[in-house]
């Protein structure tokens, strides 16, 4: 009898301690709890943070995280007001404000990021549908292009951008208006959301590429052609420039022979016209260099018996002696 009770004792404190622990619960700073009994919710979410108490075995606490949560959705293609197809790749920030909603209308995160899928992929394939692709790139409607100031007007029309009205910003506000007063009958509440990338879709990517390809060949062979004309006149200046150079040499080479002859004419004449002997010799050495310019060794000469030539070849004796001093007199 008395080994019974220690063990009787035993078993009551291992029982009330086992119930003890099943209605003791903690709640984490991160968190907040919904207490539901037999599959239901029973009271008001538990949001502050602390050591709990329930009813053992029947209820059961579903604790759902109550700091800002990330969706990253998936890439989809889709087309603009411009009928361009686009991927774009949208990413949003939220968190649970209403967990009893959440809980009745979504139970785990997993059914949430599942319908936020499908709320903000169509609200975004609504936005992108109704502005064209420049509005959903462009930052803001302020923002002005840099452009290159060697550009003509044509060329600078060619790649400019249509005007916008909105931007990516307000874009992205319409996509977010909308879709929060959607999430929130689901205890969500909507922070933020941004276009992480927009890019084009792959069958239209390869004409994108090459239009702007040929654009900027175009461009390039209006420089080009510019700097062959820029080239040609360059060398056609140095030609001229040359040509001009070179005759303005001739020009002074021949003014200074000419003056260079005709001091050599007077310095002769002025030798040679001292008196009638010097006349002479200098006539005799002048048709001497004629006679060494105009004679070879089978040249013929046709000449007459009166020719200026011909009167010191006349007074030659044949066997090569020299004309008498009387061939000098005139």
């Amino acid at each position: 009898m008395n080994t019974s009770r220690p063990l009787t004792l035993l078993i009551t404190l291992g029982v009330g301690l086992y119930i003890l622990t099943s209605a003791i619960y903690t709640v984490n700073e991160v968190e907040q709890v919904i207490i539901t009994q037999f599959g239901k919710p029973v009271g008001e979410p538990v949001t502050t943070a602390g050591l709990k108490i329930k009813l053992p075995f029947i209820q059961e606490i579903n604790p759902i995280d109550k700091r800002v949560l990330e969706w990253d959705g998936n890439p989809s293609d889709m087309p603009t007001k411009d009928k361009l197809y686009i991927s774009v790749d949208l990413f949003a920030r939220w968190r649970i404000t209403d967990p009893l909603q959440y809980f009745l209308r979504l139970r785990d995160e997993r059914s949430a990021q599942s319908r936020l899928d499908d709320i903000l992929g169509s609200e975004t394939r609504n936005a992108v549908a109704k502005h064209e692709l420049i509005e959903i790139i462009r930052t803001t409607r302020d923002r002005i292009p840099l452009r290159d100031t060697l550009l003509t007007d044509a060329e600078r029309d060619m790649g400019s951008l249509v005007p916008i009205q909105k931007g990516r910003q307000l874009v992205e506000q319409e996509i977010f208006s909308a879709a929060a007063e959607k999430v929130r009958v689901f205890g969500i509440e909507l922070l933020d959301i941004r276009f992480k990338r927009i890019n084009y879709n792959k069958s239209v990517r390869p004409k994108i590429y090459d239009r702007m390809i040929s654009e900027r060949r175009q461009i390039a062979e209006r420089f080009l052609s510019e700097g062959n004309g820029e080239a040609a006149r360059i060398r056609g200046n140095r030609v001229r420039d040359l040509n001009k150079i070179q005759s303005e040499a001739y020009r002074q080479v021949e003014e200074i022979r000419g003056l260079a002859d005709a001091k050599a004419t007077e310095i002769y004449a002025s030798a040679y016209n001292q008196d009638a002997q010097s006349v002479a010799f200098y006539e005799f050495t002048r048709t001497m260099q004629a006679y060494k310019s105009i004679i070879t060794t089978n040249t013929t000469l046709v000449l007459s018996t009166d020719s200026e030539l011909f009167k010191f070849l006349k007074g030659m004796s044949p066997d090569g002696a020299r004309p008498s001093p009387r061939h000098f007199e005139k």
